[in-house]
């Protein structure tokens, strides 16, 4: 039990930590990196609720789907913000 409320607690500071990084990034493409580390550590709280299915599905649609078109869509753009 004391484990499960240290991994919850230190996944939920590190995708606070990682929202941070992402807001305040003036690299688009590191912005992104951040964003899915983001939603690694959502995944990781999904896990610890005891929902296993609806983390992997996270996983595959947060960290998968939407970084590759981040990164396809900054590629088309400027990288660096002004």
């Amino acid at each position: 039990m004391i484990v499960t409320l240290i991994v919850f607690t230190v996944a939920l500071i590190l995708s606070l930590v990682f929202i941070y990084y992402a807001i305040t990034e003036k690299d688009l493409l590191k912005a992104a990196v951040f964003s899915a580390g983001q939603s690694v550590s959502y995944a990781i709280l999904l896990h610890t609720m005891a929902a296993p299915d609806i983390a992997m599905t996270y996983l595959a649609v947060s960290v998968g789907l939407y970084s590759a078109l981040l990164v396809f869509v900054i590629s088309k753009t400027e990288r660096y913000e002004e």
